[in-house]
C-alpha cells in the first residue's frame, strides 16, 4: 500500500484550503492542471541519472499547466523506491528561456511549513500552497535539490520535455548557467495542482501509452494530443497526461510501467477533481505479442476479447468513482516494427466494439481521424512521424480535434 502524506494547512482570505478526495464534489479545493505517470527506471530505456540517482544535485523541470489559478502546489512521488528520499529544498517559478526563470516569480516550496522534507519509501507528498498566480497554458519550472544520495529515481522516462541538471544547490538560481546537463525525462515530480473555485469536478485525464504520452511530437513544443486538447479548451477545463510509452492494458513491463488495470486508480482516478478519462491503450498488448523484446516480457498472444475484458475493468473502476470514460479507437500501425496481419484483425475487432458496444460514455474515433485515405490499416502520411505508429505534430492535432468536447 502506497502512503500519501499531505503536509500543511494553508489559509487565505480566512478560508482553509484542503485537498478533497478525488471524485468528490470539490467546492473550494484543488484541481490537477499538469501530471505525469511515474514508473520505475530501467537500464535499457532510462537515463543514467534515473538509474544511478542524485547526490548533491539540483534538477529543474519545465511543465506546461493546462488551466490556471491563484495558487499552486506540487506533488512529488517516491513510489518506486525502497528507500526514503530527502529533499533539501524546492522552488516553483514561471519559466523563462531554457533553464532560466522569471526573477519576480520564484517561490520556495514548503512542506508543513519547512523547506526540507523526507518522502517515505513508496510514498507521495504534496507541498503546501504557494501564492503564485498562473495562467492557462503557462510554463512553470519546478526545481528540486537533493543533498544526499537518492538511489534509483521514481520518474517518467520519455517526457518529450527537457529537464536540466546542476551539481550543488541551485534551486533558486534565476539564470541558467549552472544547469549544464539535460535529459528528456521527469524526476520525482508527478503533478501540479491549482486552487479550484469550480462547484463541480472538471479535470480530464488522457490515459494511455506512448501516443498519449506524446511520442512523435516535437520535444518541448507541447504538441502532444492532450496539449492540443488543452489548447482547444483554452483553460476552461484542465487536461492532464497519464500516458506511459510502451504501457499495456493487461501486462506489466520492466521498462514501461504497471499495467493499465493496476495503475488506473492512481494515475487517472487519483487525480484531484477528475471528471472524465479518455482511454487510448491496447496497441502494445497486440503488437508486443508478436515480437521478442526484453521490455515486453511477458508477451502472451492476446485476443480482442482479452483487450475488451481489460477495458471493462477500467470502465467499472471509473464508474464506481462517478467518473466518465471516453473510449479512443486504436490507431493504424501498418509498417511499424511490430505490425502483423493477425494483430490488425484484433485491432479491427476491438475498434468495432469501442464504436458500437455502448459501454463507454463516449467515443473519440482517433483511428478515423488519422487513417490513410488509401489504406485503412495505415496512418495518413501527412500525420505519420516516420515510424508508422506514432503521429507527428499534425497527427496529434488531428487527434485532439477528434474529441467531442461535449463528451467531456
Amino acid at each position: 500500500m502506497k502512503r500519501i502524506v499531505v503536509l500543511g494547512l494553508a489559509f487565505t482570505a480566512g478560508m482553509a484550503l484542503v485537498a478533497p478526495p478525488a471524485g468528490a464534489e470539490s467546492g473550494l479545493g484543488w484541481a490537477a492542471t499538469w501530471a505525469t505517470s511515474v514508473q520505475e527506471p530501467h537500464v535499457l530505456v532510462s537515463p543514467v541519472l534515473a538509474v544511478e540517482g542524485f547526490d548533491n544535485d539540483t534538477v529543474r523541470q519545465v511543465v506546461r499547466v493546462s488551466a490556471g489559478g491563484p495558487a499552486v502546489r506540487v506533488r512529488l512521488s517516491n513510489a518506486h523506491s525502497g528507500t526514503a528520499l530527502k529533499v533539501g529544498g524546492a522552488t516553483v517559478a514561471v519559466a523563462a528561456e531554457g533553464a532560466a526563470l522569471r526573477r519576480d516569480t520564484v517561490r520556495h516550496l514548503t512542506f508543513g511549513g519547512k523547506r526540507t522534507v523526507v518522502v517515505p519509501a513508496g510514498g507521495e507528498i504534496v507541498t503546501d500552497l504557494v501564492l503564485l498566480p498562473v495562467a492557462p497554458l503557462q510554463r512553470l519550472s519546478v526545481t528540486l535539490y537533493f543533498p544526499t544520495k537518492t538511489g534509483k529515481v521514481t520518474g517518467h522516462t520519455f517526457a518529450d520535455a527537457t529537464s536540466y541538471h546542476a551539481v550543488g544547490d541551485h534551486r533558486a538560481d534565476v539564470a541558467a548557467g549552472a544547469f549544464g546537463e539535460t535529459t528528456q525525462s521527469f524526476y520525482y515530480v508527478s503533478g501540479v495542482e491549482v486552487v479550484d473555485l469550480s462547484p463541480r469536478r472538471n479535470v480530464v485525464v488522457a490515459f494511455g501509452d506512448s501516443i498519449t504520452e506524446g511520442a512523435g511530437s516535437t520535444p518541448d513544443a507541447d504538441n502532444r494530443y492532450p496539449d492540443e486538447l488543452a489548447e482547444r479548451l483554452r483553460g476552461r477545463v484542465p487536461v492532464v497526461n497519464a500516458g506511459i510509452g510502451g504501457n499495456r492494458v493487461l501486462n506489466d513491463s520492466p521498462c514501461f510501467g504497471d499495467r493499465a488495470v493496476d495503475r488506473f486508480a492512481r494515475d487517472a482516478l487519483g487525480q484531484p477533481d477528475v471528471r472524465t478519462v479518455i482511454l487510448l491503450e491496447g496497441i502494445n498488448d497486440i503488437g508486443f505479442s508478436e515480437i521478442d523484446f526484453e521490455c515486453a516480457v511477458p508477451n502472451p498472444r492476446v485476443t480482442a476479447a482479452d483487450v475488451i475484458a481489460g477495458y471493462r475493468q477500467l470502465i467499472r473502476q471509473a464508474h464506481a468513482k462517478g467518473v466518465r470514460v471516453v473510449g479512443g479507437t486504436l490507431m493504424p500501425y501498418k509498417g511499424s516494427d511490430y505490425y502483423r496481419p493477425q494483430g490488425e484483425s484484433v485491432r479491427d475487432e476491438v475498434n468495432a466494439w469501442i464504436r458500437t458496444s455502448g459501454e463507454f460514455d463516449g467515443v473519440a474515433d482517433f483511428d478515423r481521424a488519422v487513417v490513410s485515405p488509401t489504406d485503412p490499416d495505415a496512418l495518413d502520411p501527412a500525420y505519420d512521424s516516420g515510424d508508422h505508429l506514432h503521429p507527428n505534430d499534425a497527427g496529434h492535432r488531428a487527434m485532439a480535434n477528434a474529441v467531442d468536447l461535449a463528451s467531456l
